[in-house]
């Protein structure tokens, strides 16, 4: 406990702010101008929120203040500007954008999200802030140690549960890469190197290799060059290759927690100084208390898919929030018939009239997609005084696979119940299939 409150050198923490305040101002900025915010929450009819938080369907004009709000935010964190309220207030916005789409869901919003209630509670504002001007009696040069070792703790955890989750036959023998990097408008050149077998074995296991060596080594001194280096390209191939947001440049900044504070303090904020010999919050255990429970619970949700039946590459249940990242590809169609529950008359209902592209590969293939869709269907006859049942067929293929029943097609979905911890009766599991 005594090693954990020691105080260290806060430069690593002070950059890390910056660079987070940027992410955060350029994720939901570039959110507007590249139109994911009127593509995922302006355009659709329904948005597909989280189970439970239907009443975050906003209109237009409050969606695009919500993500310039966030962006201003943003902005406020990354100068140190009322940093904690500045970021409580990005974190209570950005969970609420968290919960009003799932259609297109990144694991990169959900550790947005953890990263955010992290650095709360951490003393960020101290040096090179706006705050620490305003106020110098706050300025400190140090931190307790315990502010580095719960950045490197969620790293870790992501990194670790990714390598679990590649320990599956379609990751090791490279079929799965081949499936990702096959795209008709690649060059010539690229494609001929894409489409070589090695090549998605080297792909698999360097990926596999690099998610569970990447924090032993960053944190040896001897390795620690080596490992950035090699967190470079690796997430830099990404960043072009897959083009997956800001996930590859947020995981970067990670990097800042494994070398020496003194050397980020060298490098970045260029002033030689004497770090003070005590800190100011080393008595303070609430802190400790917090994050006891909750890196406890990161770590019970990526197994909670183990106690559930079925497949979860098939089945999906207990597949968010368990650092399940680029492992499968499914094709699907389905069809829903919905049926007057009082005469037996089959009312015609066509998705394409109600959902965007990219809404029907979700409610053909996800599990709650499907279900909420049949929600949404009795909901939208009941506006209309009628009271409808919804059957569902749904085909779907993994990885390229023959195309498989999904639903149990002769349960009335608009009257079944979501089971949110387990596994749903009408939903076939792998050994029904």
């Amino acid at each position: 406990m005594r090693r954990l409150f020691e105080p260290i050198d806060n430069a690593g923490l002070v950059v890390f702010r910056m660079l987070f305040g940027f992410l955060l101002f350029a994720e939901t900025l570039g959110a507007i101008l590249t139109g994911w915010v009127y593509r995922n929450l302006i355009e659709p009819e329904y948005t597909f929120p989280h189970i439970g938080f239907d009443w975050l369907q906003l209109p237009g004009w409050a969606v695009y203040a919500h993500f310039i709000a966030m962006s201003v935010l943003g902005l406020m964190v990354m100068a140190g500007y009322r940093y904690r309220l500045a970021l409580g207030s990005f974190t209570i916005l950005w969970t609420a954008a968290y919960l009003m789409q799932k259609v297109s869901y990144n694991n990169h919003y959900y550790l947005l999200l953890l990263v955010c209630i992290i650095m709360w509670w951490l003393p960020a504002n101290r040096y090179a802030s706006w705050d620490a001007k305003r106020n110098p009696t706050t300025k400190s040069t140090t931190m307790p140690r315990w502010c580095a070792v719960v950045m490197v703790l969620q790293i870790a955890i992501v990194y670790l549960f990714a390598v679990v989750s590649k320990l599956y036959p379609a990751w090791l023998d490279g079929s799965y890469i081949d499936l990702m990097l096959s795209a008709p408008n690649r060059t010539v050149f690229v494609k001929g190197v894409f489409d070589q077998h090695w090549f998605h074995l080297f792909l698999a296991w360097s990926g596999l290799a690099f998610d569970l060596l990447i924090v032993p080594a960053l944190l040896w001194r001897r390795t620690r060059t080596i490992a950035f280096v090699a967190a470079l390209v690796f997430h830099l191939f990404n960043a072009i290759v897959l083009q997956i947001g800001i996930f590859p440049f947020f995981a970067l900044a990670f990097v800042l927690f494994f070398y020496p504070p003194e050397n980020i303090r060298r490098w970045f904020l260029r002033e030689k100084i004497r770090p003070e010999t005590n800190c100011t919050l080393s008595s303070d255990l609430s802190a400790i208390y917090f994050f006891i429970p909750f890196f406890v619970l990161q770590l019970a949700l990526p197994v909670r898919h183990y106690f559930i039946e079925g497949d979860v590459l098939w089945t999906e249940e207990g597949h968010r929030l368990s650092w399940r990242m680029m492992l499968r590809q499914k094709q699907a169609y389905s069809h829903y018939k919905v049926v007057d529950r009082k005469t037996g008359a089959i009312v015609p209902y066509r998705l394409e009239d109600h959902l965007t592209p990219k809404q029907i590969g979700f409610v053909s293939f996800k599990p709650d997609g499907i279900w909420q869709m049949a929600q949404y269907i009795k909901e939208h006859f009941a506006r209309q005084n009628k009271d409808v049942a919804v059957y569902v067929t749904a085909m779907v293929s993994v990885n390229g696979g023959p195309f498989l029943p999904f639903v149990d097609s002769s349960v009335d979905l608009a009257h079944a119940d979501w089971n949110y911890f387990g596994h749903s009766s009408w939903l076939l599991p792998e050994g029904q299939r």
